[in-house]
């Protein structure tokens, strides 16, 4: 059994990284159902667009820290097309406030920890529940569960360490499902961008660009949305099916260790 129509579900997408990833998503032909914490008429030119792109794609509010909303968004999509073929966990926040690592509080780490590592677990854990019923089944789709997760999986940074510690905790999250839903052709990869130009980098965006032009990165500019909505985009197709927990930097380069 295969489905002609594909089906993504993209959190944190109504802007930054995951406008990017689900308005590219639904230009080529995959329905979107794109999930964020804004209510539907805070983002209606978001999904205006999203439906130009693909009339049957649409958008969920949807909070990933709360269970109730998690089960939601996942009955929704099956209620309206009774399959799932692709998990994009791009949803995460920044911590409300950059400081000293030694003056962390307690809320602000809990705050990222129950977000970007909690959520995008349990999140994962419910569709990866769903997709094996879909094998189970008789569906024999290609089936794809990413992180986007950021160099600051590796990289320190004193003043928000929360985050660092929270995508670092996706980047083990990447591995643990990908050893577990191998058997059940699930393939599961983390895609790691750097410096992207996005809301959550503008307070900082003079500091990256000057980096940038000073040489910090091998491509010398900063990433867009877009940039990590084709690397998305490729993964869908299928074609890199014999890997699974897969690393793939989109970052410009930083990654390399150069002299």
């Amino acid at each position: 059994m295969t489905n002609e129509k594909k089906v993504a579900l993209v959190t944190g997408a109504a802007r930054g990284i995951g406008r990017g990833i689900s308005l590219l998503l639904a230009e080529n032909g995959i329905t979107v159902c794109g999930v964020g914490t804004k209510p539907a008429d805070a983002v209606s030119e978001y999904e205006t667009i999203l439906k130009e792109k693909n009339p049957d794609s649409f958008y969920m509010q949807g909070d990933i820290s709360s269970a109730a909303d998690r089960e939601a968004v996942i009955e929704e999509v099956y209620r309206r097309f009774g399959h799932l073929d692709f998990l994009i966990n791009n949803a995460g926040v920044a911590p409300l406030v950059r400081g000293d690592l030694l003056d962390m509080t307690e809320e602000s780490m809990q705050r990222l920890l129950d977000i970007n590592l909690k959520g995008t677990f349990f999140l994962s854990q419910l569709a990866a529940k769903r997709m094996i019923e879909e094998r189970h089944a008789g569906n024999e789709d290609f089936k794809m569960i990413t992180l986007i997760t950021s160099i600051s999986s590796e990289t320190s940074s004193t003043s928000r360490g929360e985050y660092c510690i929270s995508k670092a905790g996706l980047s083990m999250v990447t591995k643990l499902f990908a050893d577990r839903l191998a058997e059940d052709r699930i393939n599961v990869y983390e895609l790691r961008p750097g410096i992207v130009q996005t809301d959550m980098t503008a307070v900082v965006r003079d500091k990256y660009e000057k980096l940038i032009a000073g040489g910090l990165l091998p491509i010398r500019r900063m990433g867009q949305p877009e940039d990590i909505g084709k690397a998305v985009l490729g993964l869908t197709t299928g074609l890199f099916a014999y890997s699974t927990g897969d690393v793939i930097n989109m970052d410009g380069g930083f990654h390399i260790s150069r002299l």
